[in-house]
């Protein structure tokens, strides 16, 4: 049998528009407890997009929370009963003005096991055709084209330090080198 723990409690401490936070108190295997802080949050959708000249979309966005502009995988939030595929077909018109002919799934990612529910859905977009780009009120970001190559080297030597880009950049390497795109 597996490792576990059983909730017993659950208190909720916060409710934003993103995520809700709870205190719950959980039974360990060996019967003991114990307090978990939980960040429930919605889960996310994104796209690595990729032309027909092995270049991958970007896009460069400011984050609050860390200070600093990032490059990253077009990506958002689910809003609450939106599927994931629906959401990173929205997030690459919104962000990138893009469409795509075939999308392969790059599986689920979990960017925060310790303390947060959210699971990202990671698309690999094909076939690219340009539609109008919408970004959504109060969003401020720029897409750029980055050879395939570059974006790896820029993983690789630090700049490009987003989870969900880190993951799925490495992911289409690995399935690249493994024969299996």
């Amino acid at each position: 049998m597996g490792h576990f723990e059983q909730m017993l409690s659950s208190e909720t401490q916060f409710t934003g528009h993103i995520f809700t936070v709870t205190l719950d108190q959980v039974r360990l295997e060996d019967g003991t407890t114990a307090p978990r802080e939980v960040v429930h949050h919605h889960g996310g959708a994104s796209v690595l997009a990729l032309t027909g000249q092995d270049e991958v979309y970007l896009v460069r966005q400011y984050r609050y929370a860390l200070g600093q502009e990032l490059w990253e995988l077009p990506a958002g939030k689910l809003e609450p009963g939106e599927e994931p595929f629906e959401a990173a077909k929205r997030e690459l018109a919104e962000e990138c003005g893009l469409t795509a002919d075939r999308f392969v799934d790059l599986q689920p990612f979990y960017p925060t096991v310790g303390y947060c529910s959210e699971v990202i859905y990671t698309w690999l977009a094909t076939g690219l055709h340009p539609v109008p780009m919408h970004l959504d009120e109060g969003e401020f970001l720029t897409p750029e084209k980055v050879p395939f190559a570059e974006a790896l080297a820029m993983v690789l030597d630090g700049r490009i330090r987003d989870g969900k880009t880190v993951a799925g950049l490495l992911k289409v390497q690995a399935l690249r080198a493994a024969g299996k795109l």
